[in-house]
């Protein structure tokens, strides 16, 4: 039996009433496990032809699985971002509303990216995603997930939101508020926030959440949406803080969520003083009720008419280096030029319509490589996630030898024409060599390769 805070168990009596056993019975219980497909790798029919993972769905994600696997994150799938693993309760407010495929959305605490993966996933070409995290570590983390996934058209950022708000005002379609909370609906899977837990804490996030979602208004444009998601139970961080918000913002309405989200979830709180009627829109995720760890999330709407954003005047650009498009020509089959640009001292591939001023962010586009004297050495997401389009490729299958031994980081050999060449491995891109003479010299990022 998990050693629950007597004042935690004393709240969620309170709370659930009849349910509470149930509950308690549930946060005793087995965590459960889930994956995603990433749908900009490989698309969902495919991937359903080769899914060794589990084939059991999750009823609100249409690329969402339980996860039936051990050790899934060493298969050579995971090495190629077909799939993300997520909690599957932390799937639920990515779909709370119904996202355009040219928004520009921002995801406010990202880190380690499961929410923002999924939300490009919805976005197309012309979309964009920033993805803020505000400690240096965890961004970096966050950083490797969208480089595993070769998610192209996406910025990381490592600030506060303080900040975020002054880089990037009214910018946005939607946002993303996955904010940091007391973690009570992690108690099943995480024994160190039981040890933490404690009501100073539940009172302390609850006024982090209040001034971060204060930030977020600043970043969104009139008529965007915010969603606002917790992993805890608990009334102060969740329904108090969007009735709080509410009173403070008329401009802003709660909205019904998604049918799918709303038919696994219970209806938010209506508890003694509050102001909202329509609370109940609000959604609650139990684990003794659905398949997964606890989750709060709320569907706000600015409800001012939207307006069409001044023109911003073209950025001057940086001058390319010519080695780059020649690296670049012999390399790719195909590529928008102008989305070639130069950021940080690096050439990357992102749109022209979204500017990042310099030094803002710690991840702009995709990297394509480092100029040394003008000579490219790619970067391991320039492979990741320009791999369809190259013109050498080496494809490999799951079981094959090969494979392994590029993962492990050893060398191989091939019948590849010499120079720069993609790894695929039943199709999706999962690194890049360098070929000569027959041999494919590895260039997999050591910090990710399989211990031998």
């Amino acid at each position: 039996m998990k050693n629950l805070p007597e004042k935690f168990k004393k709240r969620m009596k309170t709370l659930l009433k009849d349910e509470y056993d149930d509950f308690i019975n549930a946060v005793n219980g087995e965590t459960v496990k889930g994956f995603r497909v990433n749908t900009e790798k490989i698309s969902l029919e495919d991937f359903e032809k080769i899914n060794i993972f589990g084939n059991e769905k999750i009823p609100y994600v249409k690329n969402g699985f339980y996860l039936d696997y051990e050790k899934a994150g060493n298969h050579p799938y995971h090495h190629a971002g077909m799939i993300y693993i997520q909690e599957p309760g932390a799937m639920a407010p990515a779909e709370c509303a119904e996202i355009e495929e040219d928004w520009c959305v921002l995801d406010m605490c990202a880190s380690p990216g499961g929410k923002s993966t999924q939300i490009k996933n919805k976005l197309g070409e012309k979309g964009l995603l920033v993805s803020n995290e505000i400690i240096p570590s965890r961004c970096k983390i966050l950083t490797g997930n969208i480089e595993r996934l070769g998610l192209k058209n996406c910025v990381t950022t490592c600030m506060d939101t303080f900040r975020l708000a002054k880089t990037f005002p009214e910018k946005f379609d939607l946002i993303m508020v996955d904010a940091p909370c007391s973690g009570e609906g992690m108690f099943r899977k995480d024994d160190v926030a039981i040890e933490e837990w404690s009501e100073e804490n539940v009172k302390m996030c609850a006024e982090r959440q209040a001034e971060i979602l204060e930030n977020a208004v600043k970043c969104l444009k009139d008529g965007g949406f915010i969603v606002y998601a917790t992993c805890t139970f608990s009334l102060e961080e969740n329904e108090m803080t969007v009735c709080n918000f509410l009173e403070n913002h008329p401009e802003f309405e709660l909205l019904p969520v998604n049918e799918n989200v709303k038919n696994h979830t219970s209806d938010g709180v209506f508890y003694d003083g509050c102001t909202c009627e329509n609370i109940h829109f609000a959604r609650r995720f139990y684990p003794h009720k659905s398949k997964g760890e606890g989750q709060f999330m709320a569907l706000l709407h600015n409800k001012n008419v939207p307006y069409e954003n001044k023109k911003i005047p073209p950025v001057k650009q940086e001058k390319i280096d010519k080695s780059v498009f020649d690296f670049l020509d012999s390399t790719l089959v195909s590529y928008e030029k102008e989305k070639v640009q130069m950021y940080n001292g690096n050439p990357v591939y992102f749109t022209p319509d979204f500017e990042v001023k310099k030094g803002t962010a710690f991840m702009c586009g995709v990297t394509i490589g480092e100029i040394a004297k003008n000579y490219i050495k790619p970067h391991h997401q320039f492979f990741m996630a320009m791999g369809d389009n190259f013109k050498r490729k080496i494809e490999l299958t799951a079981d094959s030898t090969e494979i392994q031994k590029f993962l492990r980081g050893e060398e191989f050999e091939t019948t590849c024409e010499n120079g720069w060449a993609v790894v695929m491995v039943d199709g999706c891109a999962v690194g890049g060599v360098k070929v000569s003479s027959g041999k494919a010299k590895n260039h997999y990022p050591k910090g990710l390769r399989l211990l031998k």
